[in-house]
């Protein structure tokens, strides 16, 4: 199994001998200056570079590593870069993760806490290159971002429909991309050149919601000065997308259900059948079978509907998701407002993982848009996304440290052991330690379930 590379820069000779033997699962490469980093920097592409602010020239002054530092995040912006400092240089640490540092460690140094971050650095540069790589893979469903197996599945059903006119809907909470999977369909359909047509059922009050759908002739009420197309009509040849029709009255199903069986409308005010060529795609999250007992939804409607039913699963099951999700809006807000952000603090990190995301992919947009607005610095914190007081796991974690590490650890191996389909070696390779170590750590933490593949 090949190793990983990382890039120790130092000018200590005695700290490179102490790394040297502290990373022995892995490739160390060293240099002692900014020129001889930047050289081996090219020459190896580390993932992870530990990097000591106080290099020569002048070791007491900071501004050679931060300078060392910024060429390293401009040549390779996805390279994970652990800033050492001495141990009163707290300011320029802060400094270094403003300039896009992964995250940085105090002297003197200790060998698990070093082994510990620089673990835990790889594992996000592994996923965030796996991410890129099935992102790659998968064009076909351009809109929907995620690497999930949840949601791998659906977007594999959603586009096997997407080239067939079967009546479609789409089920799931609020806020988990009902109506992205909807204008993927349509884009991946034989009508893609065709309009895509959106309303909302609930966002309508009742006795507009027929006109609105089916149009009025000229007269057909007051007000009605002119002939005008519904969206029915304005749909034909595409698609037209009705999402929370489990908000539409009762009343206007039994007309909704007819253009559906027999594909012509009538105008409010109008007696002639219109034909009308469209696909259907519906998306509601509320639960139409218990609507259905409740008579409060048609049964005829819901079967007519509901052809092939797709699921869309909340954010919280989708945990490999929220980094790749965030990382993508926080690319497109950031052209989008022209903001320094470009990077997430370790802490907004966990504290994005930790969050239940009640209201899924709609609530981490939001979040973002605004930690990207009002965030002072290249790097948004866990207090720009909102996400310190209540919905971080950690504020009930030990402040002993080597429970930390412990808890850190063993959260670690669990997720990349599901993270690898209960494979033992992709998980020692997700976790960049050798199998016997990953054995080992098993054994120190006694997870029963791993040792017996549960």
């Amino acid at each position: 199994m090949t190793k990983n590379t990382i890039l120790v820069v130092d000018d200590d000779l005695g700290i490179q001998k102490q790394l040297k033997w502290s990373f022995t699962d892995y490739d160390v490469v060293f240099a002692d200056d900014r020129a001889s980093a930047i050289a081996q920097l090219r020459r190896h592409e580390p993932k992870v570079v530990t990097l000591d602010l106080g290099l020569p020239p002048d070791p007491a002054n900071a501004s050679e590593g931060l300078k060392t530092l910024e060429e390293i995040i401009a040549l390779a912006p996805r390279t994970k870069v652990i800033v050492v400092t001495g141990n009163n240089d707290k300011e320029n640490a802060l400094r270094a993760i403003d300039l896009g540092a992964y995250d940085f460690y105090q002297k003197p140094i200790d060998s698990d806490t070093i082994k510990l971050l620089v673990q835990r650095a790889l594992n996000l540069a592994s996923l965030e290159h796996e991410n890129r790589v099935l992102a790659k893979a998968r064009p076909g469903m351009g809109r929907i971002i995620g690497n999930s197996e949840s949601i791998q599945l659906v977007t594999r059903r959603a586009e096997k429909i997407a080239g067939t006119d079967v009546s479609t809907l789409l089920l799931g909470e609020s806020g988990t991309g009902k109506e992205v999977f909807a204008r993927s369909i349509h884009e991946h359909s034989p009508r893609k050149e065709k309009p895509f047509v959106a309303i909302n059922c609930a966002s309508i009050p009742e006795n507009l919601l027929e006109s609105e759908l089916f149009g009025y002739e000229k007269g057909a009420f007051t007000g009605a000065n002119k002939t005008t197309l519904g969206k029915i009509e304005m749909a034909h040849g595409g698609t037209l997308f009705l999402d929370e029709i489990g908000d539409m009255p009762i009343g206007l199903q039994a007309k909704m259900l007819r253009f559906l069986q027999e594909r012509v409308i009538e105008r409010v005010g109008g007696r002639n059948e219109i034909p009308v060529d469209i696909r259907v795609i519906c998306a509601t999250h509320r639960d139409l079978q218990a609507m259905v007992k409740e008579d409060s939804f048609r049964e005829d409607l819901y079967y007519r509907i509901g052809e092939i039913p797709i699921f869309i699963p909340p954010l919280r099951d989708r945990e490999q998701d929220v980094l790749l999700l965030a990382r993508t809006f926080l690319n497109q807000y950031r052209e989008e407002f022209n903001a320094k952000a470009k990077t997430f603090s370790e802490g907004a990190i966990q504290a994005m993982m930790a969050h239940k995301w009640p209201g899924n992919i709609r609530e981490l947009q939001n979040k973002l848009k605004s930690a990207v607005i009002m965030a002072e610095s290249a790097v948004v914190h866990a207090e720009d996304l909102g996400l310190m007081a209540g919905n971080s796991e950690r504020e009930q974690e030990t402040l002993n440290l080597r429970e930390v590490r412990e808890q850190a650890e063993s959260r670690a191996i669990r997720k990349a052991y599901q993270a690898a389909d209960k494979n033992m070696s992709k998980t020692a390779e997700l976790l960049g330690v050798t199998r016997p170590t990953l054995y080992s750590l098993i054994d120190k933490y006694q997870m029963e379930d791993i040792k017996t593949g549960v």
